[in-house]
């Protein structure tokens, strides 16, 4: 497949991770939110209506990392579209994506702790959170050894041109 299909089908993929994030982030999220108040206020209870905003502020900020790591996977399309796929650039931009995953995975673990003890949290809900650390964990570990292995090609395609 030659480099500008590829950057193209990236893209694509990219608007489509893109769209999703703002379907989750920009109305699942807050309409789950809202069915549970509205369900609260029919069952005429008050259990849950202070958690509504710090949570939706809490995941609204775990967005922001995903936005950058959105914006650093597409300029790695592009390079990839304009045959540098073996660079320097590439592997710090898949380093930045391993920071901010790991940072993002840091954050909703310590947010969901922190909302725990300031009671606006349920500890069965802490656990399933592990599960999305362990995922921003693995995505962490995955983009770092791509990243390793983008550099190292890049020296080894260094070398090879000065051979040439």
């Amino acid at each position: 497949m030659e480099q500008k299909r590829i950057e193209k089908w990236l893209k694509i993929m990219l608007v489509g991770a893109a769209l999703c994030g703002v379907l989750v982030y920009g109305v699942a999220i807050p309409e789950a939110g809202r069915s549970v108040l509205l369900l609260e206020a029919m069952l005429e209870q008050d259990a849950f209506s202070s958690y509504y905003w710090p949570w939706l502020l809490f995941l609204w900020a775990t967005a922001l990392p995903c936005c950058a790591a959105w914006v650093c996977a597409w300029k790695i399309a592009g390079n990839i579209g304009a045959d540098k796929s073996f660079s320097r650039v590439n592997a710090k931009l898949l380093r930045h994506i391993a920071t901010l995953a790991a940072g993002d995975a840091v954050f909703f673990l310590v947010g969901n702790v922190v909302l725990l003890c300031v009671n606006r949290n349920h500890p069965s809900v802490v656990l399933v959170s592990l599960l999305v650390v362990f995922l921003g964990a693995a995505v962490a570990v995955a983009a770092a050894a791509l990243s390793h292995l983008v550099i190292r090609a890049a020296e080894l395609q260094d070398q090879s041109d000065w051979t040439i």
